[in-house]
């Protein structure tokens, strides 16, 4: 008999009333009862969830199974008991106070099934204040790995994995670590995992923050558990994880998540002796994953932090978390010292020379928030206008240095233009408590694609367009587009322009995922052609010797009298027609009575770019009457293919169909 598609395994202490609503969005998943198996481990509960259990199991016979242990002192024995009991061919891992969306295991096994993957990460939603890791949900990811993402700043073990991958490299949970026994469980299924898959576009799991404090991260206080778990997570990842940007993007989850919490919410509150013990060994612990390769990476705050671990300044760390927690409550920007071009955030002991913290560690020049908005792009003939605002979030719009850059996508080659700066009173009043002024952010630039690259015309190529944003020294690169006015389009506009030594395809597009505006210069992505169209022929009404031909050209712009239909005869006979527009189409007529005899082929034609015209019927006369020689009139004109038997004075208008 073949086994359950899906073991969902609940450790279950102390879960009431919680544990009923995990257990019951368990049964009712749209997977379906016959695809799944729940084994719920009672860790020697003394608050009913045993009785209830039992309950559970006689409403879902056959569906659950209930296994009574002795309290253990945490999640981890319970959940190997389930492990080793599991039939299914994944497992998922729910906590007695969490539960699921109704859809969540049928999503995510139809993930892990599609992409051949190990791992399924489903969005997670907190509930009752409950923080949870959110930046690894940003979009679905249908197959990744562990250095590559950021599922590893998701280390608990409520996700769906392939049992086989467990059994094979012998995964169970370990035991005698009271908080963080998930983390190297987690570890190293993601690193022997053939793929990760993530769901972001649906809710999976719901977890719960506890009212009565029965979280058991919660309930279990101290530095001293969360450093022995930390310690076991360095082990691993120098174990397993060679040096190199691998490595480093694991460590730079502990050093920047568990560093930090342990220190604010734990070892403050520990007596004087317990925090030079705590910091002592932290400063021991995490000395193997941080060095100063890793500091571009890192935020200010972060190296400021680890600098005073490594040296074990106890006091000054105490003071820097209380610093932290005021600047988070008051939700002010740290103010900036500029020097020499560089600009270093206000944290507490810069330039100190007691402390000797060194300025790297509070250098954010690369992290400084640049605000901008366009409020005009525009395309007329060969120039682009532009104008918006654009400044560097808590530098001051003095000594403005603001200036365009192009840059060609593939080759690299960069034009710098000059903008004009322009007023923008008030600008930033709203924010920071108006600490800042940004009265000259504005701009405004021309950039004409035959004079732009030094005064000669810009090749071909996708041009990326940015803005140099620089005040009181410093500066910053920002592409542009992303924020725009309501009333500014990232639509692609593709015009024909006439340069004076002929006419170019230019096209000003927005990118995707950004909206960052690019020129193509050389229809790179924009072609003209699909741009032309013919709709048909006929016979004009009331003008039985003149044929329309009728068409459309969507181009945002091209030359006056530029666009024509050109026949030709095949013997050196030519004649040109220029297309008069209206509304997007165009129709031209053509007088078949000013034609020589003979097979006349033609296309629609705008500079350099041209559009065959359709087969014409075989034989295409004007219609009978045009001189008295066939009589009556017919009610529509030749179908394509179809002949007209009709003839003017014995000559027949025909067209021959271009040469493939």
């Amino acid at each position: 008999m073949a086994g359950p598609t899906v073991s969902v395994i609940i450790a279950a202490y102390n879960a009431m009333p919680y544990v009923t609503r995990s257990i019951t969005s368990v049964a009712e998943q749209t997977i379906g009862r016959d695809a799944l198996e729940i084994i719920a481990v009672n860790d020697g509960s003394t608050d009913g969830t045993a009785k209830e259990l039992e309950r559970l199991a006689d409403e879902f016979p056959g569906l659950l199974q209930v296994v009574h242990q002795e309290n253990s002192g945490g999640p981890s024995a319970p959940r190997n008991a389930g492990l080793g009991l599991a039939r299914g061919e994944f497992v998922f891992f729910l906590d007695a106070d969490d539960y699921l969306g109704p859809e969540a295991l049928e999503r995510m096994v139809t993930m892990a099934e599609k992409n051949g993957t190990d791992i399924v990460l489903g969005k997670m939603v907190g509930i009752g204040g409950r923080g949870l890791p959110m930046s690894m949900f940003r979009s679905n990811q249908p197959k990744t790995d562990v250095f590559n993402s950021r599922v590893y700043w998701a280390l608990n073990p409520l996700k769906l994995f392939r049992r086989r991958l467990l059994e094979r490299h012998a995964l169970r949970f370990p035991t005698g670590m009271p908080v963080g026994e998930d983390q190297p469980f987690t570890a190293l299924a993601y690193l022997h995992a053939s793929g990760i898959s993530v769901i972001a576009d649906y809710d999976c799991l719901f977890c719960t923050l506890r009212e009565d404090g029965g979280n058991i991260t919660v309930r279990t206080k101290g530095s001293e558990p969360r450093l022995r778990f930390l310690a076991a997570m360095v082990d691993l990842i120098l174990e397993n994880v060679p040096p190199g940007p691998g490595r480093d993007h694991l460590a730079h989850r502990h050093l920047t998540v568990d560093v930090p919490h342990v220190l604010d919410s734990h070892l403050v509150h520990e007596p004087r002796t317990q925090q030079l013990k705590s910091l002592a060994e932290m400063a021991e612990i995490i000395a193997p994953l941080w060095h100063e390769g890793m500091n571009d990476r890192l935020s200010a705050m972060a190296r400021v932090r680890l600098h005073l671990v490594r040296h074990r300044m106890l006091d000054e760390v105490l003071e820097l978390v209380g610093f932290e927690k005021e600047l988070a409550d008051s939700k002010a920007a740290t103010p900036v010292l500029l020097d020499a071009g560089r600009a270093y955030a206000r944290y507490p002991f810069l330039r100190d020379p007691a402390r000797a913290v060194p300025d790297a560690c509070y250098d954010v020049t690369d992290q400084l928030g640049v605000r901008h908005r366009v409020s005009r792009a525009e395309l007329r003939g060969t120039a682009l206008h532009l104008a918006g605002h654009a400044y560097l979030h808590r530098v001051e719009t003095q000594d403005v240095t603001t200036g365009l850059v192009l840059r060609e996508r593939d080759s690299g080659t960069e034009f710098r233009l000059p903008v004009t700066h322009t007023a923008t009173p008030g600008l930033g009043a709203d924010a920071d408590e108006g600490a800042y002024a940004y009265d000259l952010a504005g701009f405004e630039a021309v950039v004409d694609i035959t004079t732009a690259a030094d005064g000669k015309p810009l090749d071909d190529g996708l041009w990326d367009i940015s803005l140099a944003v620089g005040a009181m020294g410093v500066s910053r690169e920002v592409r542009i587009g992303s924020k725009r006015a309501d009333d500014v389009s990232g639509k692609a506009s593709t015009r024909v322009v006439d340069t004076g030594a002929g006419v170019r395809a230019v096209t000003l597009y927005t990118t995707n995922p950004h909206g960052n505006f690019t020129l193509d210069l050389g229809e790179k992505k924009h072609g003209v052609r699909s741009h032309l169209r013919f709709d048909g022929v006929r016979w004009a009404t009331g003008a039985p010797t003149e044929l329309e031909i009728a068409g459309g050209c969507t181009l945002a712009e091209y030359p006056e009298h530029a666009l024509a239909v050109v026949l030709d005869d095949g013997h050196r006979g030519s004649a040109s027609f220029t297309a008069v527009r209206g509304d997007g189409t165009f129709v031209v007529r053509v007088n078949v009575t000013e034609l020589t005899a003979g097979e006349w082929t033609g296309e629609l034609r705008l500079g350099d770019w041209s559009l065959p015209l359709p087969v014409l019927p075989k034989k295409l006369a004007p219609p009978s009457g045009a001189d008295g020689d066939c009589p009556g009139t017919p009610s529509r004109s030749p179908a394509p293919g179809i002949a007209s038997p009709c003839r003017s004075r014995g000559r027949t208008w025909s067209r021959r169909s271009p040469a493939s």
